[in-house]
């Protein structure tokens, strides 16, 4: 049987997901999502929270970013390409110019290639973390 459904199917863990994800101050790991979603008495698998959030990021709702230890997650708004600086140590992330189009063009076609997409997100540590000592990070 085929289903007729256009629209992904709404549910309270999806919605819940989702909400964390909005509430988070910063970029967050879908295992400190989940432990977020346990602590407010949530009930959703470690597994779902990860589908939950892949189906996020595809349907263009949150960014990912590739990390050392995996991937972090972060809720956005549908359509609007954008750039991170991100605190590598408390996830806090602004948005940021990149460098203009024509620059990343330029440099494709200096080197010969045709650009499909483009990732832009840079890291180091915000204020609060960097005026921290080295131990407490």
């Amino acid at each position: 049987m085929t289903s007729t459904r256009s629209q992904p199917r709404q549910t309270v863990q999806k919605e819940a997901i989702r909400q964390a994800l909005a509430e988070a101050p910063g970029f967050i790991s879908a295992q400190d999502l989940h432990q977020r979603l346990e602590e407010a008495g949530t009930r959703a698998g470690l597994a779902t929270v990860y589908r939950q959030l892949g189906a996020l990021v595809t349907a263009g709702e949150a960014d990912t970013i590739p990390i050392a230890g995996g991937q972090l997650y972060r809720a956005c708004a549908i359509g609007n390409h954008h750039h991170h600086l991100v605190c590598e140590s408390c996830g806090n992330a602004v948005e940021i110019d990149p460098p203009s189009e024509e620059w990343i063009r330029s440099a494709a076609a200096a080197n010969g290639y045709t650009i499909t997409r483009h990732v832009l997100e840079v890291f180091g540590l915000c204020p609060t973390c960097a005026a921290q000592p080295t131990e407490v990070r």
